[in-house]
């Protein structure tokens, strides 16, 4: 008899178990969770352990939730990550009410882990990639490439491809002016023109167009694109330049095409148009596409915001805004922002600085990929100059900056939904 009610206590005990902690969920607000990178790291695990997991767009902060699992709960309390173990019914509660028409918000599946890698040089570069900061702390794995593994088509083996602070035009990062004498610079260009010259290309500038053309054929193909500061910009450019020398004698040995402006073709470009170069080998810029020359913006003042977009109309634009805040610190970088002028009608501005009239945030499809650019350097760090050191984020784990990267790496995962209309 006491064999029979202790058996049955323990089901009893299991059966509340089961009803009434189904589902783990990780809140995303600013009032409810202290570790918002750590949260993305959290889910990006489940996937990888091949659960489900639940973006619930517009709610609690841009929400996470999956089947209750103890390996997970551990690792939230591992990392610091904010929790709770929430019962069918209640979340039940909150799926109808982010059904409501009336409510701007929507459930989107993540499915599947996406396979990520940052272009980045082998040799690091005396400054910091804010993308590979942001997965190392969230604990997210990525595999490094550069030039040779792009253009022995290694692309194809990956969803998400993160672009390093890189220079795609052959002109070394303009960093010719003020850091020529400096060893740092020499050894770049010494191993830039080793790695053009291994692979057949008489000009840095040649290499650097064969991988951009790679990483569009990525693209066109499917595949997921972010960059950051001078990645953008110089992407674009590399591509309008084709069959163009843009390059000045101390980059590439010999002047630059004297008609190269007017030769310029805007149709391969991502997300610019019109733009013009900076020709000066001096000048620390490479076109009029970078707002940074041209803005006052103090930098007490320096903010940039969010659009709020229709959750269940507009899935993906909601997807890369998911924030505790609508209201972002700026930051600089060699290409601070995006001068609204040059952009592409297709580009879909995310977030922007109304009063500078300028584009932080954009966003637009190539093929059946897509691709996000984010002006400047590090979201958490003004102004970083060269030989600073990095940003430790673990002094910065609810940064809302850094989070739009991270809405970023798991975009990809999200199963995908027919527009509505």
């Amino acid at each position: 008899m006491v064999k029979r009610l202790v058996l049955l206590l323990f089901t009893g005990l299991f059966c509340c178990n089961f009803m009434y902690a189904a589902k783990l969920y990780i809140p995303m607000s600013a009032d409810n969770q202290g570790n918002h990178l750590k949260a993305y790291g959290i889910a990006f695990l489940a996937l990888k352990a091949g659960m489900t997991v639940d973006w619930l767009l517009n709610y609690d902060g841009g929400a996470f939730a999956m089947d209750q699992n103890a390996e997970i709960e551990k690792t939230c309390k591992l990392r610091g990550v904010d929790y709770n173990i929430m019962a069918d019914v209640q979340y039940d509660g909150i799926l109808q009410k982010i059904a409501d028409p009336d409510f701007n918000g929507d459930v989107i599946k993540l499915e599947k882990a996406p396979k990520i890698a940052v272009y980045t040089p082998k040799s690091k570069l005396p400054w910091d990639d804010a993308v590979t900061m942001a997965l190392e702390y969230a604990e997210i794995p990525y595999d490094k490439i550069y030039d040779d593994e792009i253009l022995d088509d290694k692309l194809h083996e990956y969803d998400w491809l993160h672009l390093h602070h890189e220079d795609f035009t052959g002109q070394y990062g303009k960093f010719w002016g003020a850091y020529r004498t400096a060893s740092w610079y020499i050894e770049d260009v010494k191993n830039q023109e080793a790695m053009a010259a291994k692979h057949g290309f008489k000009k840095v500038s040649q290499l650097k167009l064969a991988v951009a053309k790679k990483i569009q054929g990525f693209v066109a193909g499917g595949g997921y694109l972010f960059a950051m500061c001078s990645a953008t910009d110089s992407y674009d450019i590399a591509l309008a330049a084709d069959g163009v020398d843009i390059c000045d004698v101390p980059f590439d040995g010999d002047a630059p095409d004297p008609q190269a402006q007017q030769k310029l073709n805007f149709a391969p470009c991502f997300a610019f148009k019109d733009f013009t170069l900076e020709k000066n080998p001096y000048q620390y810029e490479y076109s009029d596409i970078d707002n940074t020359l041209f803005r006052k913006v103090p930098m007490t003042t320096d903010y940039f915001t969010l659009f709020t977009f229709s959750a269940k109309f507009d899935p993906v634009p909601t997807m890369l805004c998911q924030n505790h805040t609508t209201t972002i610190k700026g930051f600089m970088g060699q290409t601070t922002a995006f001068r609204k002028e040059v952009l592409k009608s297709s580009v879909l501005v995310l977030g922007e600085n109304q009063a500078a009239n300028e584009a932080r945030y954009i966003h637009g499809e190539f093929g059946k990929g897509t691709f996000t650019f984010y002006g400047g350097h590090d979201p958490e760090d003004y102004q970083h100059q060269i030989d600073d050191p990095h940003t430790d984020l673990s002094l910065h784990p609810t940064s809302p900056g850094y989070r739009l990267i991270l809405n970023n790496v798991l975009f990809p995962a999200a199963k995908k939904k027919p527009r509505k209309t």
